[in-house]
């Protein structure tokens, strides 16, 4: 044969066929499509100079797949009010990337944004001031004074005061002294980093607060004068400068730090959370479970002549929401409650100063009645020009939804529409107006903006605008798959109510089920389970899932006893029953949507992360002839190994003994505590599974460490099981 005309042999993966490969490279390239979709991560309103309209910028976010990275760009838009209630966007033609950007923060008249640019490396953390047309000011703090500014969403806190002459923030503290060594061996005195011929120690070993702070330092507060100008009676302020801010306990991490409403003085007040690292810190990310206070530090201030007060409804008070529903049980996530302090206008505080309740827990709300709260933050301007209302958005069952609360008189109204199923997310307030986003898991988000009825009748109805946006363009595809979805979301009854302890536990719980309109024969299904346990899985647009739907699979998502947006009796439920209640809710669900003939019983699929890949390992093993595959991610496999090694050991005593887990939380458990845990765990029932699974691993998870899954996955694999695993070797516990 002559070599040279023999045919090219296609060089193809292993363990993949050609037909295979063909069909991977099409979902990929619709993958890739529903990926591109945009998300509004922010939104902030600038009153314009005229007074007429409004000016907007909109924060938003792509991933980019090939990078491993998500691109952040700015879209800017001008509002206008026509005369018959109409309301127009005038979109800019392009948005610009927010390259190497970690936050932007607007100052409460608008006029200034600050810009800041966390270091990648141990360079030092860039501060831009702009105005509407340049940069105005730039400044380069050190690692000797600070590390990066915290941008996580948690101990994250920056804050403008009202004159806009200084900005307080939260930033790693600076990097301790460390030991130096050459060849001689210890070296007295300080050395630079990189001396020729030295090399620096570690230091003493120190607690972090677990998963998504590995290498952070504690976080701690700074504040930062920001006019150019000082003056002479406060030598300490000078433009550029940064002050560690004093008179804070050293043991205390803090966040989310806000200036107190502004009095005739001149000293005013910092307002952080701060929390104590007694005995030790534990995992916080998820956790809001973990013991906390609110702070109030007095620092001298810079009054600046030429800056014009601009102060905002709310500066008579503060609200705060509280988690002690989550601290008193040990829960890492439970019912919040909402609470007043009336500010002193004398600025003179006091430990006696009292403390209002706005909104308390709600345990179980009757049928159609507000479920309570579940809040994690607020607006940086969450007021309407009454001073007293709030607009928030808070999860009711399966749904998110917009809330205007009244903090004086306590009144909580649902101000997003009520018949649709749709979730509704606020971004930002234009005056008495509402700019939000709704969204279904067959809808794209669609931006709304929200008109009170007729203000001048104090009515609390709304009308609700669609806004025409480019942000949340898609493939013409990705339309038509989608408008070939419907979705509803279903009660649930309890099977055994003679199990519930309260009426809240005895009430139904949901599940959202999404499928094709044109359902000749039923399709494949995915059972989905969110993690938590104690979150929620909305009927919100995901991009993942409606992928999953595209392909042909109808989508049951499960929101069993215990999710957040229930009542608290319901959530308080599931503690010292996971593996049993949760399993028999998840699977009372599965049997409904068959008996109504929904589903094929025989082509049942289950797919969960952390806690629902708990669910999910418990499901195989305890239903094994439910389900013909299975996918896990990050899943808890064995409480009994993962108490030992995982950032939150807590929360394995918490969600295994129910009430006392709290109480006998110990580092070194019993013989009879990992018994318990065994008990509990799905590695229990791992010799009945017999679905094909893949699990999906993140190597640096400190939440649940990689080593569990890998065991259950090599119990699977000797017992001969189709098992693959796929390791994502820099992701953590969420594998973004």
């Amino acid at each position: 044969m002559n070599s040279s005309k023999a045919g090219t042999v296609k060089e193809l993966p292993v363990g993949i066929d050609e037909a295979t490969e063909e069909e991977y490279a099409s979902q990929s390239k619709l993958l890739q499509e529903f990926t591109n979709i945009s998300s509004i991560d922010k939104a902030w309103v600038f009153k314009s100079e005229s007074g007429i309209c409004s000016q907007a910028m909109f924060l938003i976010s792509q991933p980019n797949l090939l990078a491993n990275k998500k691109r952040k760009f700015m879209l800017s838009t001008s509002i206008s009010k026509g005369s018959n209630n109409n309301v127009n966007f005038q979109w800019a033609p392009f948005p610009v990337e927010m390259t190497g950007v970690s936050i932007t923060v607007p100052s409460p008249s608008g006029s200034k944004l600050l810009v800041i640019r966390n270091p990648e490396n141990e360079s030092p953390t860039q501060f831009e001031i702009w105005s509407s047309s340049r940069l105005e000011k730039e400044f380069r703090i050190p690692q000797s004074t600070h590390g990066s500014v915290y941008a996580d969403g948690w101990f994250e806190g920056i804050s403008w005061n009202s004159d806009e002459s200084l900005i307080a923030y939260v930033a790693e503290e600076p990097s301790p002294c460390k030991p130096s060594f050459d060849c001689q061996g210890y070296k007295q005195g300080a050395a630079k980093d990189k001396e020729c011929m030295s090399w620096k120690g570690q230091g003493d070993w120190e607690e972090e607060w677990g998963e998504c702070y590995a290498g952070k330092r504690q976080p701690a507060l700074f504040s930062f004068c920001a006019v150019e100008e000082p003056s002479l009676n406060f030598p300490p302020y000078h433009s550029g400068k940064v002050h560690a801010v004093k008179g804070i306990a050293e043991s205390l991490s803090v966040g989310q730090v806000v200036w107190a409403p502004p009095v005739e003085s001149i000293d005013q007040y910092l307002v952080f959370v701060g929390w104590s690292a007694d005995p030790r810190k534990l995992g916080i990310k998820y956790c809001y479970n973990r013991p906390c206070a609110l702070y109030a530090v007095k620092v001298p201030l810079y009054k600046s002549e030429a800056a014009e007060s601009d102060l905002n409804p709310d500066g008579k008070f503060i609200v705060f929401l509280s988690a002690k529903a989550s601290v008193d049980s040990g829960v890492h996530s439970a019912t919040d409650s909402l609470h007043r302090i009336d500010w002193p206008t004398d600025g003179k505080l006091c430990s006696s100063t009292k403390i209002i309740d706005v909104i308390p827990v709600v345990n179980c709300a009757e049928d159609g009645q507000f479920p309570g709260l579940y809040c994690s933050s607020f607006l940086s301007k969450p007021w309407l020009s009454d001073g007293c209302t709030m607009i928030l958005s808070s999860y009711w069952h399966s749904c998110q939804v917009i809330l205007s609360v009244n903090v004086l008189s306590g009144e909580v109204l649902r101000i997003s529409t009520a018949d649709s199923g749709f979730s509704w997310n606020v971004l930002t307030l234009d005056r008495d107006n509402i700019i939000a986003v709704c969204s279904s898991p067959i809808d794209v988000p669609q931006i709304k903006y929200g008109c009170l009825v007729d203000k001048a009748t104090n009515t609390t109805a709304w009308h609700w605008l669609n806004v025409s946006s480019p942000i949340f363009k898609c493939s013409e595809k990705v339309t038509s798959l989608l408008s070939h979805l419907q979705f509803g979301i279903t009660q649930i009854p309890v099977k055994d109510v003679s199990d519930c302890l309260t009426k809240g536990a005895a009430k139904s719980f949901e599940a959202i089920f999404v499928s094709s309109k044109v359902n000749n024969a039923p399709d494949p299904l995915i059972v989905v389970l969110h993690g938590g346990p104690h979150s929620v899985s909305l009927s919100s647009f995901s991009k993942s899932l409606a992928f999953l739907s595209s392909l042909g699979f109808s989508l049951l998502i499960v929101n069993y006893r215990g999710s957040l947006g229930f009542g608290e009796e319901a959530l308080q439920s599931l503690p010292g029953k996971i593996g049993s209640q949760d399993v028999n809710d998840v699977l009372t669900a599965i049997d409904h949507v068959i008996e109504k003939g929904l589903v094929n019983p025989s082509k049942i699929t289950v797919l969960g992360g952390s806690h629902g890949g708990f669910l999910t390992t418990h499901l195989i093993g305890q239903a094994p002839d439910k389900f013909v595959a299975a996918a896990a991610r990050n899943p808890v496999c064995n409480l009994s190994s993962m108490v030992a090694t995982t950032d939150i050991p807590d929360w394995c005593y918490v969600e295994s003994y129910g009430s006392k887990g709290k109480t006998i939380f110990t580092e070194a458990p019993s013989a009879e505590h990992l018994t318990h845990f065994y008990s509990k765990s799905p590695i229990l029932h791992i010799s009945k599974v017999k679905a094909p699974t893949i699990f999906l691993l993140g190597a640096q998870d400190l939440r649940v460490p990689v080593s569990g899954g890998l065991q259950y996955a090599r119990a699977l694999k000797e017992r001969g099981v189709e098992t693959k695993i796929i390791l994502f070797p820099n992701d953590i516990h969420a594998i973004e």
